[in-house]
Formats: structure tokens, C-alpha cells, sequence
């Protein structure tokens, strides 16, 4: 299943299930099957997923701090993520927010499943 979140003061902006539902659950929404952001929740919503992005990013460098710090693997071992780039959760709200700026400064709602 897709999200496909629509605005009138923006273009539509799809996700796939699992990163949709993670960040209306962030924001405190319901991830049904439809759904909508007023206005007046834009600017929480916003804060919201900016808080969980700074929690993110400091559970990230205190990872990486504890590795350097001691926790370093064996000579010659894969590290855990070898191969693999992770997407963060900023770089996935950074679309997401900027629809919610822009909905709210024209006074639009956003929705999704409609």
C-alpha cells in the first residue's frame, strides 16, 4: 500500500506503507486508510517530527561515540550494516514538513486516501 498525501497549496507526496504510517504515528494521527492534517495541527505536527529527528540524531552519535570509544569490532570484521545505506528519518520528513509549512501559510489541509 502507498500513502499519497494531497494538499491544494502543494504537489501530492507518496510514501510506502511503512514510512507513512510511522510518521503519522509520530505526529499523533491514525494511520488509516484516510485521513487529514487541519492547519491549526500543522505547526505541532512540524515540531513533532523535528523532535524526533534531533532524538534520531542523538541516538546516532552517542552509537557512534560508543564505537570509537572502545565498543570497536574486531580486526577484519564486516561491520553490522555492511553494504547497506540507511535512510534516515530526517532525510524522509524533510518532504513531509515542507508540504505542512507551505499547506499551512496558504491555510490548506493536507490529506491522504481521498
Amino acid at each position: 500500500m502507498l500513502y499519497k498525501f494531497k494538499s491544494k497549496a502543494t504537489g501530492d507526496l507518496i510514501m510506502l506503507e511503512p514510512q507513512g504510517k510511522h510518521i503519522l504515528k509520530l505526529i499523533g494521527k491514525e494511520s488509516g486508510a484516510q485521513g487529514i492534517i487541519l492547519p491549526n495541527e500543522m505547526l505541532g505536527a512540524i515540531e513533532a517530527l523535528n523532535a524526533a529527528v534531533a532524538q534520531e540524531e542523538l541516538a546516532h552519535q552517542t552509537a557512534k561515540e560508543a564505537a570509537q570509544s572502545g565498543n570497536v569490532q574486531e580486526e577484519g570484521a564486516a561491520p553490522a550494516t555492511s553494504g547497506l545505506r540507511t535512510i534516515s528519518l530526517k532525510q524522509r520528513v524533510v518532504p513531509f514538513i515542507d508540504m505542512l509549512r507551505r499547506a499551512h501559510a496558504e491555510d490548506k489541509e493536507v490529506v491522504w486516501g481521498v
